[in-house]
């Protein structure tokens, strides 16, 4: 699943297509908006809030409206010239929003809703901070609140839920994790500083926003420290990177960690 950084870039890249443009045409491939038009419609901006994207309308008689998607597993926005073939099998299409200059296809979209952009608290509200987000005094507030209030559970759990923190995924987790010296199955309890684990992920997502991949170990040869390394060497201490599960029943996702620099207690 794409996580902050990456949604983040999707956004960007909507808005280097549509933001200021009106609709010529749209296709909603989902039930529930099958016979939606938004043709007219001036496309605003699109926003994220981690992994949601909320691209803003507003319709001739003024009248404002969020498309919400989410990526979900498998879901891609693609941008192409108008009347360009399409990257990718027409059934595969949820959304399609085309432009004078610009046509914008969403594939595979785990999620496709419409609503009014008054009502965006609706969806969204329910979220964590946004780690790639203002991040004011408040957010960091908050999400240290939210991190710490259940000390017991188990550590990568916690940053994998969105309505802790928003934005992190798989790869931020584990690579936050090793940085800290932090065991991702070992409970919250466990981590030292958890506010520097917070502005570390923080950091983390930022500098994969800029670099346009992850890049925790600086080095473009050897990007990250854990991630996907299982029976690897770590590049700090030289032991086997071990590989297990974290996640709640029914959801569990894959974490990395070194045992010696990330010791279970």
């Amino acid at each position: 699943m794409p996580e902050g950084d990456a949604v983040r870039r999707t956004s960007d890249r909507l808005n280097r297509a549509l933001a200021g443009q009106v609709l010529a045409g749209s296709d909603l491939r989902v039930p529930q908006l099958a016979t939606t038009d938004l043709t007219g419609a001036t496309v605003e901006r699109t926003t994220t809030h981690g992994k949601h994207l909320l691209t803003r309308l507003t319709l001739p008689d003024r009248a404002r409206l969020t498309l919400h998607t989410h990526l979900k597993m498998e879901g891609s926005w693609r941008v192409i010239a108008p009347g360009a073939g399409w990257p990718g099998p027409a059934h595969e299409a949820r959304v399609v929003l085309s432009a004078q200059r610009a046509e914008a296809i969403g594939f595979r979209l785990g999620l496709v809703e419409l609503l009014p952009t008054a009502e965006e608290e609706s969806v969204v509200g329910h979220l964590g901070p946004d780690l790639l987000g203002a991040w004011t005094a408040d957010d960091e507030t908050t999400a240290l609140a939210r991190l710490t209030a259940a000390p017991g559970r188990v550590l990568g759990s916690t940053l994998l839920d969105q309505t802790v923190v928003a934005g992190l995924g798989t790869i931020w987790m584990s690579e936050v994790c090793f940085v800290q010296g932090a065991h991702p199955q070992a409970p919250v309890a466990s981590v030292a500083d958890p506010l520097r684990l917070l502005r570390r992920a923080r950091l983390m997502l930022r500098s994969g926003l800029e670099h346009g991949q992850p890049l925790t170990t600086g080095d473009r040869r050897d990007p990250v420290w854990v991630y996907r390394r299982q029976r690897q060497p770590c590049l700090r201490c030289r032991t086997t990177i071990q590989a297990g599960p974290v996640g709640e029943a029914g959801r569990e996702r894959t974490t990395y960690w070194c045992p010696r620099c990330q010791p279970a207690t």
